[in-house]
């Protein structure tokens, strides 16, 4: 077997990195002296016509005395070019260029861009009026600045006159051509925007800048490799690699991904908009399409390859999703107001939990929106023209193009050429992959497909690191580590959001270095929502106190799967307060030990406030209750947790066959009335019991913990841990909870009057 040389990717250079000028093609150092030349050529042609006995050396002569201009501008046109190769080849020359026209650009940069744009558009429209002038100068003899008055009477005079020189039939056609042309300019101006073009060094993002994400830049960069060289692949029978879709939850670094391809190529990006084949008249969206790939082709032969980005690609390649619209109701919806007890369960139980809700609130979803269709609009149906005209464009990147090449050689008996290779990328973005078209995605179109998820520890780690060291703060290894670990579910977005808003803390107080309790408020702000500012009356305060402590200490003790993130009771919208916990490590399957912690946990509120208030309890432990009964029920019917094996999903199942109904997942009110509801009830007993000794055996901390909550309203994981453990915390020293003034003070109870 031969030996096949393997690749490795080869970061493109920064224009910072550069110690040389980037060479320019042959065509485009000598195209504006072939111009220049060819119009000396063309006035030296019209001086011949002009004198025809005029001997052709004088005649050059001649143009070279009268249109001095274009030597001019050929000389300096060649001086420019030369001074481009010695930037080429020249690294100390290249340096003390760069050094000077640096410092000038940074001073122009110093002024606001807006009015830099504007100067810039009023150079532009003097500089297009000075070459309309001057033309018209030549043609009537004038001298610039005397035809300069006279420029917009002789520009309407030539119209007027051209028009009414022209036979009737003339003018009709004419004036029919302005009105037809009237809408081609409407359509034309409408099928503009929503697509922009970025060219090699306009970006300066690279792989080394998105943080995370390791594992998936090493497979794109893969599809790089195949695309600056396609003979490596294609000369062994394969082919490039033509499309890539991203997806994954919103804030993983999908678009900032598509930003360091672009950055690393030195091919143009064409940037999609999501909305950008969305219009209100039919057929602007298929003109956008056909607009598109033309330029696609256009690009891909000059630069020899094109990226092209589809940012949230669902919004254009989605033919028709489920009838019924998207979820209507929100996470915070499935939770009882008093308690947002969902935080100190573990993560299948919550996606259980919440599909419960989802279930039960089916019916109270917003009906699909009734849509109007009439006169051009285009009702919903723009969108499906458009994506049929995309599949159509992806499909037509190899038939033969061109007038002469499909029609006259067709005419003349010859076989049209092939068209050229048109090497392209086409990178797709979304959160939505099931909404996609099935035929967007089939191979040909979109050859890979990969996931951009969650960041691992190590990935979260860097990525603090890398957005910490843009700002001052004294967080040690250590600590970023730990930051690393309690934000499990953390993307890129989020993480700078994060170190963001701990920069704001740190300023608020006036410092500007981040230290460890700036970057835990800002973590518990954007992970659980900006407190209320509500203030609880005293008696109201303990008891909700009381109901989380009961909630931290049962989790603490109950649960070493995941670590205590925050207690806290400050009120967030309609929720009192809560516990929320992280998970340590990645689970794909439960056990009926775990479920029945979580159960614990949830029933801990209601055996505190009952131990702690003589038997009395507040409304608050509602939301636990359903929580517990739920995960109880769904233990003995479908998961063999409980004392029988048979599984009601079957039956329900087999009633909602024949009734024609969709499938439900059996917790009916009705169940609790028969004899598995007697179990259910037992089973929860059982571990009501449980937790109930567990809390009394922890009456000590469960006072302590609550007295922490009502002085700081909101206490860290860390300071839960030192309250329990009895050690000195970031911020409270929990040693204080272990003497005996503390345990005495735990045995009296507070009834909330």
């Amino acid at each position: 077997m031969s030996e096949i040389a393997t690749h490795e990717f080869v970061s493109r250079p920064r224009d910072s990195e550069r110690t040389t000028r980037k060479p320019l093609h042959f065509f485009d150092r000598v195209k504006i002296l072939l111009v220049l030349g060819g119009l000396q050529i063309f006035f030296v042609w019209v001086t011949l016509d002009d004198n025809p006995i005029l001997p052709v050396r004088e005649a050059i002569n001649q143009t070279l005395h009268d249109r001095w201009w274009i030597s001019a501008l050929f000389v300096l046109e060649l001086l420019r070019q030369l001074n481009y190769v010695v930037l080429e080849h020249w690294r100390g020359y290249y340096s003390l260029w760069t050094g000077v026209w640096g410092r000038i650009d940074r001073g122009v940069e110093r002024l606001n861009p807006w009015t830099r744009y504007r100067v810039s558009r009023v150079f532009k429209v003097l500089a297009a009026i000075a070459v309309l002038n001057g033309f018209v100068a030549w043609r009537t003899g004038r001298g610039f600045w005397e035809q300069l008055p006279h420029l917009p009477g002789d520009i309407g005079d030539f119209l007027f006159s051209t028009t009414q020189q022209m036979p009737f039939i003339f003018q009709v056609l004419l004036t029919g051509v302005f009105l037809i042309g009237q809408f081609a300019l409407l359509f034309w101006f409408l099928s503009k925007g929503g697509i922009e073009t970025y060219f090699p060094d306009d970006i300066r993002t690279r792989f080394t800048d998105v943080w995370g994400q390791d594992p998936v830049l090493d497979k794109v960069k893969e599809n790089l490799i195949f695309l600056e060289d396609p003979k490596s692949i294609e000369s062994k029978g394969g082919h490039v690699p033509s499309g890539i879709l991203l997806y994954g939850p919103p804030g993983t670094g999908k678009t900032l991904m598509a930003e360091s391809i672009a950055g690393e190529t030195g091919l143009p990006f064409v940037f999609v908009e999501p909305g950008a084949f969305m219009n209100m008249f039919m057929g602007v969206g298929v003109l956008k399409v056909r607009g598109l790939f033309k330029k696609v082709r256009k690009l891909a032969l000059r630069y020899g390859g094109v990226i092209v980005f589809f940012d949230e690609a669902d919004s254009l390649g989605k033919r028709a999703l489920a009838a019924g619209g998207g979820m209507a109701a929100t996470p915070s919806a499935l939770w009882d107001p008093a308690c947002n007890g969902v935080h100190y369960l573990s993560e299948p139980t919550q996606a259980f939990l919440w599909n419960q809700h989802v279930h039960a609130h089916k019916d109270a979803d917003e009906p699909p929106k009734r849509r109007l269709m009439m006169g051009g609009l285009n009702g919903g149906g723009g969108d499906m023209m458009a994506l049929q005209s995309l599949l159509a464009g992806l499909s037509g990147m190899t038939k033969p193009r061109g007038f002469f090449n499909r029609v006259v050689r067709r005419t003349l008996g010859m076989r049209p050429k092939a068209p050229p290779k048109y090497r392209w990328l086409m990178v797709m973005a979304t959160n939505m992959p099931n909404s996609l078209d099935a035929a967007l995605l089939r191979p040909g179109r979109i050859d890979r497909i990969y996931k951009v998820g969650y960041p691992s520890k190590d990935g979260r780690k860097r990525t603090f690191e890398g957005y910490l060291s843009k700002v001052k703060h004294e967080l040690t290894d250590e600590q970023v580590e730990q930051l690393a670990v309690i934000s499990p579910y953390a993307t890129g977005a989020t993480i700078k959001d994060t170190v963001n808003e701990a920069l704001v803390f740190a300023i608020r107080d006036g410092r500007d270095t981040i230290s460890w309790p700036d970057v835990l408020k800002a973590k518990h702000h954007k992970t659980h929502g900006v407190p209320d500012d509500w203030e609880y009356i005293d008696r109201e305060r303990h008891a909700v106190a009381i109901h989380e402590a009961c909630h931290a200490i049962a989790f603490y003790r109950l649960d070493r799967r995941v670590a205590i993130d925050v207690a806290t009771i400050e009120r967030r919208g309609g929720t009192g307060g809560f516990v929320s916990g992280i998970p340590l490590e990645d689970r794909f399957g439960t056990w009926k030990s775990e479920r029945e912690v979580d159960i614990m946990v949830s029933l801990a509120s209601l055996a505190g406030e009952r131990m702690f208030f003589d038997g009395d309890n507040s409304n608050g432990v509602g939301g636990d209750l359903a929580h517990a009964t739920t995960v109880a029920m769904e233990m003995e019917a479908f998961s063999g947790m409980g004392e029988t094996i048979a599984s009601h999903r079957v039956t329900k199942a087999m009633d909602a066959q024949q009734a024609g109904q969709t499938v439900e997942t059996g917790t009916d009110r009705q169940w609790l009335e028969t004899a598995f509801g007697e179990r259910v009830e037992a089973r929860l007993r059982e571990l009501m019991q449980q937790v109930a000794t567990l809390l009394e055996e922890n009456r000590m901390l469960i006072l302590a913990l609550a007295h922490a909550m009502e002085a700081q309203k909101t206490v860290s994981g860390d300071d839960v841990r030192a309250i329990i453990e009895g050690t000195q915390g970031p911020i409270i020293d929990g040693r204080a909870t272990t003497t005996p003034c503390s345990r005495r003070d735990s045995r009296s109870t507070t009834r909330p009057r």
